[in-house]
């Protein structure tokens, strides 16, 4: 993973943890099979295909409100 994908991907998605969670969910689709919906390279990791298409705006997701501990 690179930190300026990193950085670029906190600028669409600031809260850190929605950010992980939406990685997570995203690498663990591209693991299954799922295609990547951005143009990737050989040598790129799911992470940073995740990230990719979080910077460009590819992915949906929604932050749900409640409490900051999950329960």
């Amino acid at each position: 993973m690179t930190t300026q994908l990193l950085n670029e991907a906190v600028q669409v998605i600031p809260n850190q943890q929605l950010l992980i969670n939406v990685v997570s969910k995203r690498v663990r689709q591209l693991g299954l099979g799922h295609r990547p919906l951005v143009e990737t390279t050989p040598r790129m990791s799911l992470t940073d295909i995740a990230l990719k298409e979080i910077i460009a705006g590819k992915l949906a997701y929604e932050a749900l409100e409640g409490s900051s501990d999950g329960a």
